[in-house]
């Protein structure tokens, strides 16, 4: 609910997945989620509730997953603390999904970042083995088989905003042709 250019930060990274190549957005809320709800609804995302919201990422991982309808055949992992990570880099991963990858997993310098896409086929294997505040980051490494890294450097950003100093940082981030982040407003 942090600021972020004007609006809360959940907003942003939801006006950049704006045209990613997805049936539904689905948002998971924990401890803010009435406030989070209304900002979710206003943009056509669907909200989901994890009441285990506590017991870390990895719970509402599985909750956006079991939130998936019967036809879904993957699902991306986006994160809310990550406006700059929009549609383009989702395009790309869905790309790889479409020629056969499992997991697509997005890089930066060559770095495993978000956001990641799983085809529905390792759902079970994420629900069996994720756990904690770790997600799915445990699960990618141990099946690095199963895994296709997709570069996404040019189009997109992985920073996160964890404290109010990354905050502060990057809406200082001067981007090519868009100008200052926190100036920004889509």
């Amino acid at each position: 609910m942090a600021s972020f250019g004007g609006w809360p930060l959940i907003e942003a990274t939801l006006s950049g997945l704006r045209g990613a190549p997805v049936d539904e957005i689905i948002v998971v809320v924990g401890t803010e989620g009435e406030r989070l709800r209304n900002i979710a609804i206003a943009h056509e995302a669907r909200v989901v509730e994890n009441p285990d919201w506590a017991e870390g990422m990895s719970t509402s991982v599985c909750a956006g997953l079991r939130a998936c309808g019967p036809e879904a055949r993957a699902a991306v992992v986006a994160l809310a603390d990550q406006p700059l990570v929009g549609a383009e880099a989702v395009e790309r991963l869905v790309g790889a999904f479409e020629r056969g990858a499992r997991v697509a997993v997005a890089t930066y310098g060559g770095e495993p970042r978000n956001p990641v896409l799983f085809s529905r086929s390792v759902w079970p294997l994420l629900e069996r083995e994720m756990s904690g505040d770790r997600g799915a980051r445990a699960v990618i490494v141990r099946h690095p088989e199963l895994v296709t890294e997709v570069p996404c450097d040019d189009v997109a950003d992985p920073a996160d905003i964890d404290t109010v100093e990354d905050l502060r940082r990057l809406e200082e981030l001067d981007m090519p042709g868009r100008g200052k982040i926190g100036q920004r407003r889509n």
